[in-house]
């Protein structure tokens, strides 16, 4: 069984798979506090469903691209069939993950998106380092910046484990509505980081509060 928070569909907001349709299973529940969090109603509000029954919503969108999110998904041990039975589908499965908890069991078809803390998050000290040797080709690994620290951390992350050759693709986002976008990047082009800044598509669609998309 699965604690489910919400499954909608909408927009993919983030990663190199931004502006496609998307499926997005949030499940229950997460051990970490991150300070700049946008989804702490995520943290206990949900439903028990099987995993047939979470993939029978899913099937009723009719599309190719299924995300799991939380919350964060892999404390839920049937999390891993879950995304087993989606692939064997035919879906396109991505795994959005803070980054403290092994990856080492995920199907090796999904695309994951480890999250690596920076201070400002509060959870740095949790970021599980071995993930970033777990990496498989078709992954990338993103990075929430909120101040100059933070960029200066991810810079530093970056440079010193060769994540440019290690991940598919590493995203830097700014704390919606705290870091200004053009600050943000304008860091980057300086210190020509070899990134993809990400701007959370979903927010500037709809409201940054607006639920179920």
């Amino acid at each position: 069984m699965l604690t489910v928070n919400e499954i909608f569909y909408s927009i993919q907001g983030e990663s190199t798979l931004a502006g496609r349709p998307c499926v997005f299973v949030r499940l229950t529940a997460c051990d970490l506090r991150c300070a700049w969090c946008d989804t702490a109603y995520a943290f206990h509000e949900g439903r028990k469903m099987s995993v047939d029954d979470v993939i029978a919503v899913v099937d009723r969108h009719d599309c190719s691209l299924v995300e799991i999110t939380g919350g964060e998904p892999l404390l839920q041990d049937d999390v891993y069939p879950l995304m087993e039975k989606l692939l064997a589908r035919g879906r396109t499965v991505m795994l959005e993950t803070g980054g403290h908890r092994s990856i080492e069991h995920v199907p090796a078809a999904v695309l994951k998106v480890v999250d690596v803390k920076c201070p400002a998050s509060g959870e740095a000290d949790k970021n599980d380092w071995r993930n970033l040797d777990r990496l498989a080709p078709q992954d990338e690994v993103k990075f929430v910046v909120q101040d100059r620290t933070d960029y200066e951390f991810a810079r530093d992350v970056i440079e010193r484990r060769g994540l440019a050759s290690r991940a598919a693709a590493v995203l830097m986002s700014p704390v919606h509505g705290v870091l200004d976008p053009k600050t943000l990047s304008e860091w980057i082009l300086a210190d020509h980081l070899p990134v993809r800044l990400q701007l959370q598509l979903h927010k500037y669609i709809w409201s940054p509060t607006t639920r179920g998309v």
